[in-house]
């Protein structure tokens, strides 16, 4: 089954647009990555800039409306993802426990949606658009 650990770093919400990452903390991040490679678990990772470099489309009038960050009622972002496979969220839960998080980081773990979570209704619906199934939305 496919997890994304969801990184959320408090203070991240506020953050400016410029990265300045402690050199120590990405080494520990980077062995760790290459700890759920080795493992052949990881199927992606990627960082994400602060909200204040991004911004938000919210469609609560009917109509879309875009909004620049930082966003002021922002209580907790994320920060980056992985995508794992594993058995379970129980294995899923382990190797989260063994990121090098600081103390002001939390993982949440989702489970990715699978084809086979759908109804046959929406598996048909799907299945209609197979150049988006290759780039890997909702494989089984």
């Amino acid at each position: 089954m496919r997890y994304m650990m969801l990184m959320i770093p408090k203070g991240y919400e506020t953050a400016g647009p410029e990265l300045d990452l402690p050199a120590d903390a990405v080494a520990k991040m980077m062995a760790y990555n290459e700890e759920l490679r080795a493992a052949g678990v990881l199927e992606a990772l990627e960082g994400l800039h602060p909200p204040s470099a991004g911004a938000r489309v919210s469609f609560a009038s009917g109509e879309p409306v875009v909004i620049d960050g930082p966003f002021i009622e922002a209580k907790e972002v994320l920060g980056g993802f992985w995508i794992i496979n594993v058995p379970t969220l129980d294995d899923a839960i382990e190797w989260a426990k063994r990121c090098p998080g600081s103390p002001n980081e939390t993982i949440e773990i989702r489970k990715i949606q699978q084809m086979e979570d759908y109804s046959d209704e929406v598996q048909e619906i799907v299945k209609t658009y197979p150049d988006v199934l290759e780039k890997g939305i909702n494989r089984s």
